[in-house]
């Protein structure tokens, strides 16, 4: 049974209630900050699976629709004339990148930005050492050693956009269903990023005894969980009034200028993510409102908004894994993958959060490390909000990680994944 895309759309806020039940209910969800949308999409994902185990029926949902009165805002009006099919979680996650550019201020970027290179220099070093450690455990176990680039930074640093990617040129040079194997080891990714995340960054949060020094106001004791969640952030957006609305047209307008933004920088030979152009728009207008003395953009409605957007988009998209893929996955496969987990976890602990300063936003950066590291920038981010929703604010860590983890280290990655791809060829 192929049920349409916009079910999971449909469903995202009773999963959402039942992720945050499950975090409040089971003792190691809360007290290890495991996202809300990453348990209640799962628990959705692993009843389709089991469904299909059972024999009662397979189910699957289809994951893009050709909408024209959505896919609009995501595209120029001469793709949209062609009636592109694309993701139906897509403007929610370019509506989410677009306010973390809303709300980089001037004054985050001159603080962040030196550690922005010095967070891409971590980044790669990881991705390098996924790729050694997917080789060399490949020809331990006697496989071909494109499987564990496959099992390497292609789908862990890279995700599911660079395995498909790449997926052609590893077909030709010899590794069948390519596309397959990278699809499973890019949902093993996604899901290990969002599960590991939290309790990194409790962990090193709890051991340094670390506080946010970002709040104007007093923190919470520690281990105590503020009131958050999906009908928090509704009624904090009806608490803004006319206020919010302004908010949202302008971050509409955002995503659909961005759109054409992102066309003109493609048009250079040169590939970006779809969100970027919103991003960086929004970068641009915040800081032209604010130093023009028009400072009306409210950062605390902004992240009202990007909370909503970041729930909605991760539930979708935790819902719509076919988990079958990694049953169907080889015991080398596993792994490696295993393998490549435990190294996130232990590289985010013991050099991550070192080398970014030992601090609160260092261990919120260790967190989501493991997000992008293992896959996914959304995951990264629903990671650190996890921590700041209980501890407090990380700015610092929320500027350098999307604009590292979305753009800038897919440069480094591809170069890095191509050089290997001649090592072993």
């Amino acid at each position: 049974m192929t049920l349409p895309a916009w079910l999971p759309v449909l469903l995202a806020i009773p999963t959402l209630l039942l992720g945050e039940w499950m975090t409040r209910r089971v003792g190691a969800l809360g007290r290890f900050n495991i996202p809300a949308p990453v348990v209640g999409g799962l628990a959705v994902s692993a009843l389709i699976l089991l469904l299909g185990l059972s024999g009662t029926g397979d189910v699957r949902f289809v994951t893009k629709t050709d909408a024209a009165w959505w896919t609009w805002l995501v595209t120029t009006e001469t793709e949209w004339a062609t009636r592109p099919a694309k993701n139906v979680t897509l403007p929610l996650m370019v509506g989410f990148f677009t306010c973390i550019g809303l709300n980089a201020t001037w004054d985050v970027l001159r603080r962040g930005s030196g550690q922005v290179l010095l967070f891409l220099l971590i980044g790669t070093a990881l991705a390098v050492a996924q790729n050694g450690i997917g080789v060399a455990l490949a020809h331990a176990l006697g496989v071909d050693p494109l499987l564990g680039l496959i099992c390497g930074s292609m789908t862990m640093t890279g995700g599911h956009g660079t395995a498909i990617g790449f997926a052609p040129i590893l077909e030709k040079e010899g590794l069948a269903s390519a596309a397959v194997l990278g699809a499973a080891a890019a949902t093993v990714g996604l899901v290990a990023g969002g599960l590991i995340g939290g309790p990194v960054g409790v962990r090193l949060i709890r051991r340094f005894a670390l506080r946010s020094g970002a709040s104007p106001r007093a923190h919470l004791p520690m281990g105590e969980s503020g009131e958050g969640g999906i009908l928090h952030d509704l009624r904090a957006m009806r608490s803004f009034g006319a206020g919010a609305i302004g908010h949202v047209l302008l971050v509409l307008v955002c995503i659909k200028a961005g759109a054409w933004v992102s066309h003109f920088i493609e048009l250079s030979g040169l590939k970006f993510p779809p969100h970027i152009g919103a991003m960086v728009l929004g970068v641009v207008l915040r800081n032209v409102f604010d130093l023009g003395g028009r400072a009306w953009i409210r950062s605390e409605t902004v992240d009202v908004i990007a909370s909503l957007c970041l729930a909605f988009f991760l539930t979708v998209a935790m819902m719509s894994l076919n988990l079958g893929e990694l049953t169907n996955a080889a015991v080398p496969m596993l792994v490696i993958l295993s393998v490549q987990v435990v190294v996130m976890a232990l590289f985010a602990t013991w050099v991550t959060f070192r080398v970014m300063g030992r601090d609160y936003d260092a261990a919120v950066m260790a967190a989501g490390h493991c997000g992008f590291g293992l896959g996914a920038t959304p995951n990264a981010v629903a990671n650190m909000k996890s921590l700041v929703d209980r501890f407090g604010p990380a700015p610092r860590a929320f500027l350098i990680i999307p604009l590292v983890g979305a753009v800038l280290i897919d440069f480094a990655n591809s170069l890095n994944i191509t050089l290997f791809l001649n090592l072993v060829r």
